[in-house]
């Protein structure tokens, strides 16, 4: 694994510029620095005109706020860009293989492949779904898979997302504010598409209705409401999709099937895009506390009349320990060997493995195994030795509840800074849609750029930005 020196895709590890970048930087070279100042500051208040934003939770004051945006893109070759996507496909395949097999004949730990106690003892892991055939036997329809970039063809996967990845509204706006600002840099460069991916995600969703929906598939989007980090791409998704979005107070069961309220009375609802976590999904089969959910959903979906997108236990798939047996999972439902390489992986609820991460603490990367947006996270080589020793309690005392990697040497892409272009670590959410015999990624994904200087932490959460990802044709 390539740890140094830091490869920058732009002026690669020799300061020679890049072939992806060859157009761009030559029309940057005859620009004017004041006008692009200007035009970041024109995006920046296009993003806030725009409503853009996302919440940060444990925080009194400012839990709104603007998502940082970049105006310089990442671009990346059509050639990269296709064996990456070949890579994603076999992945999301093997994923919904592995979420099938788990709530039916779980004949990969038959084989021996993973041990019992990955599953059964996994928080992630419903009872509830076993033996259920989601419409069109797909698990997870919307799928988000976090790559890395450590060299000129190295790429990692980082973690996948199975269950509600977020960030595509991100993707969407930074592109059609790269439209308005620079229409010229459009024209010059041959940049794959990204804009029909509602219309893409409003066919794949209605593709998967249950065989019972009679003429055109209702669909809808489920929010937890307003204060939900991600309420803004709710509600994004649901109006370019043209579809209604949904509170649980809206809904209720009628006759076996999912209704929605309307001002003409109750309409059935097909296909229910869910961004509401499972436990919050309905009160009788799960959390009775919740105020969420509706009651009596899950049995609805169980006897075949409604299409969960995405279904209930995919969340297992997103599990940091499953994780680490993903190139088990690609090669024992895929028979191939994995395209994509996953990152060194040790799993603390192993003795060896905690004596060895406790012992290197300083130079590694802990994650929590059922954590996201970069909390609860610790960074070794950033860490204080306070932090060191607050973390070793942790691990000594829920050793099962963590994973530990090494810390890799994320590649770099420029940012405008006000001296000019400056090299930031970022990572790559693209974005897949999976209906009945179709994978499709979305030619592009949601960069997410470490601002600040040195900082290998992206997550918008923790003082990350975006910028818009260019898939270059070839």
């Amino acid at each position: 694994m390539t740890t140094s020196p830091i490869f920058d895709e732009m002026w690669g590890t020799d300061d020679s510029l890049r072939d992806p970048y060859r157009v761009f930087h030559e029309w940057f070279q005859g620009e004017d620095a004041a006008r692009l100042r200007a035009k970041q500051r024109d995006a920046d208040e296009l993003f806030r005109l725009s409503g853009i934003t996302f919440n940060v939770y444990g925080q009194a004051e400012a839990e709104e706020r603007l998502i940082p945006f970049d105006i310089i893109p990442r671009i990346i070759s059509g050639a990269e860009w296709y064996r990456l996507s070949r890579g994603i496909e076999q992945r999301v395949r093997a994923i919904n293989a592995f979420l099938h097999d788990i709530y039916h004949g779980q004949e990969i730990i038959k084989a021996g492949r993973i041990p019992q106690e990955m599953i059964s003892g996994n928080d992630a892991f419903l009872p509830q779904m076993i033996g259920v055939e989601p419409p069109g036997g797909v698990y997870t329809h919307i799928v988000g898979i976090d790559l890395v970039r450590t060299g000129p063809g190295e790429f990692y996967v980082l973690e996948d997302n199975a269950r509600t990845p977020s960030g595509v509204s991100y993707m969407l706006e930074n592109r059609e504010t790269m439209l308005q600002m620079f229409p010229e840099l459009f024209s010059r460069n041959r940049v794959q598409p990204v804009q029909n991916y509602p219309v893409d995600l409003q066919r794949s969703l209605a593709a998967c209705a249950p065989q019972g929906a009679s003429g055109g598939p209702v669909v809808a989007v489920m929010t937890p409401g307003i204060f939900n980090s991600a309420y803004f791409e709710h509600a994004f998704l649901a109006d370019q999709m043209g579809v209604e979005l949904v509170e649980g107070h809206d809904l209720r069961v009628v006759d076996g099937h999912l209704a929605m309220r309307t001002t003409r009375g109750y309409k059935t609802i097909d296909v229910l895009y869910r961004r509401v976590d499972d436990d919050f999904l309905d009160p009788l089969n799960f959390n009775p506390e919740s105020a969420l959910g509706v009651p009596g959903i899950m049995d609805v979906y169980r006897a075949g009349n409604l299409t969960i997108a995405n279904a209930p236990g995919t969340g297992i798939a997103d599990d940091k320990a499953i994780y680490s047996y993903m190139p088990e999972i690609v090669e024992f439902y895929t028979g191939e060997q994995p395209l994509l390489k996953n990152v060194q992986t040790w799993r603390c609820s192993e003795p060896e493995a905690l004596a060895y991460v406790l012992d290197n603490l300083q130079d590694l990367v802990v994650k929590e195994v059922h954590g996201s947006g970069g909390y609860g996270m610790l960074i070794g080589p950033t860490a204080t030795k306070k932090d060191l020793a607050a973390f070793r309690r942790k691990l000594k005392a829920r050793p099962g509840n963590y994973i530990a990697q090494p810390t890799l040497s994320l590649s770099t892409v420029p940012i405008f800074s006000r001296n000019g272009l400056a090299p930031r670590h970022v990572d790559l959410r693209p974005f897949v849609l999976v209906s009945p015999g179709k994978i499709h990624v979305t030619p592009g994904g949601l960069t997410r750029v470490a601002l600040k200087k040195g900082s290998l932490v992206v997550n918008s959460s923790q003082g990350g930005g975006t910028k818009d990802t260019w898939i270059l044709e070839d």
